[in-house]
């Protein structure tokens, strides 16, 4: 009677976390049509006319040389926007990243491209302390950051900078997708990205009733909410600035949109093994960023739950029928969501490489309960070069 009575509990368990699963999944697909809706919305608006397009200071701190940084690059200078300058910033003189921005200068004469070396360490976040050294060369109230690996499409700027039209927005941040090197490890890392990142994100954007943060592929903000704020000198430490900058400016009261551009991030060739280590420090960040949006990370676990009900209810036709439904949803969802990253210039890649790599997905969903095991405890990331003890959220040297 015993192990009847625990197999029932284990049956109610894993029942309700498949059809936990199959809510979060719902959730996704409500989140993808709301993102769906308010993009229609943007692109019908024009609310900066066109002799009134703001100018804009972009900002693109630099360590090192990340896949197709060349390509990247260019797609910033072929804006199809009147008046922007374009601000690299290195920590070190002989980085490498160096020569590609001046060969950029070469390239693009008619553009205002500057490098600015940013001698001085000012915290464990390399990024930002560039960021702190770039923003007084900075000519223009408008600003945006992103990522050195990310590329845009011609619009870009059009797109990013609309919706701060509106004095109550704070913050403008993009959705990506990425665009994997041949490896598995790659391959694995840009499905993550199309179907469980950016649905997440959409998610929590319905949940919270708008986005309480931001994304490093793209940051778009004025200056002076920047400054009230206290500038970028309060993320100096933190591992996810992009997400600690957004909800300063949400807490600030103003809002944070989520715009019409999509963008592209180059993955690395990454091993099975960087993969997994990839993944541990995002499993790492998220559960010091959103402690409860960790736990909350439990109902996306759809196949392993199913697969555990299925064993325990012994192959019951309502374990089948509700496998089968919170599966369904699940691969709609990640279709959906990987046509909105898949990489929007379709040069250089495959078209539709995200739909050609779906048939991973019931590997990366196998895989991602013991990523979140292994998340859930420790405190030590990997990023770069350099090793760090993660402690709410800041980063402390370790080597």
């Amino acid at each position: 009677m015993a192990s009847v009575s625990a197999r029932t509990v284990f049956e109610i368990v894993t029942a309700y976390a498949t059809g936990g699963c199959l809510f979060f999944y719902c959730l996704s697909a409500l989140g993808l049509a709301s993102f769906f809706r308010c993009r229609r919305k943007q692109l019908s608006l024009t609310p900066f006319p066109e002799s009134q397009l703001p100018r804009v200071s972009i900002l693109k701190p630099l360590r090192g040389v990340d896949p197709e940084m060349w390509e990247s690059f260019c797609s910033h200078c072929e804006q199809d926007y009147p008046e922007y300058e374009l601000l690299f910033g290195v920590s070190d003189p002989a980085d490498p990243a160096v020569e590609l921005v001046r060969k950029l200068q070469a390239r693009y004469p008619q553009r205002s491209i500057e490098l600015v070396v940013c001698d001085r360490i000012l915290g464990c976040n390399i990024k930002v302390s560039n960021l702190v050294q770039m923003l007084p060369a900075a000519r223009h109230e408008f600003l945006v950051v992103n990522d050195s690996d990310i590329r845009v499409p011609a619009d870009y700027l059009r797109k990013v900078i609309a919706p701060l039209a509106d004095t109550s927005v704070g913050l403008v941040t993009c959705l990506y997708g990425g665009i994997a090197a041949p490896t598995l490890g790659s391959r694995l890392e840009a499905l993550s990205i199309a179907t469980d990142f950016v649905p997440g994100i959409l998610s929590a954007r319905l949940l919270d009733k708008g986005l309480r943060f931001g994304l490093g592929s793209t940051l778009a903000f004025r200056r002076r909410d920047l400054e009230a704020i206290g500038g970028f000198e309060p993320l100096l430490d933190y591992l996810a600035d992009d997400y600690e900058l957004g909800r300063s400016i949400a807490k600030s009261g103003k809002r944070i949109e989520l715009s019409a551009a999509t963008v592209s991030t180059f993955l690395p060739a990454y091993t099975l093994r960087e993969f997994l280590r990839h993944q541990l420090r995002w499993s790492r960040t998220i559960r010091a960023a959103r402690r409860w949006g960790y736990v909350g990370l439990l109902y996306t676990f759809g196949l392993p739950w199913a697969l555990a009900m299925l064993l325990v209810a012994r192959g019951a036709v309502w374990a089948w029928v509700l496998s089968a439904l919170m599966l369904a949803v699940r691969l709609a969802v990640g279709l959906v969501a990987a046509s909105v990253v898949d990489d929007p210039l379709h040069d250089r890649t495959e078209d539709g490489q995200l739909f050609h790599d779906l048939w991973l997905l019931p590997l990366r969903d196998l895989i991602a309960p013991f990523v979140w095991a292994a998340g859930l405890v420790g405190s030590r990331i990997h990023w770069r070069d350099n090793v760090f003890d993660l402690r709410d959220g800041r980063l402390t040297n370790v080597k």
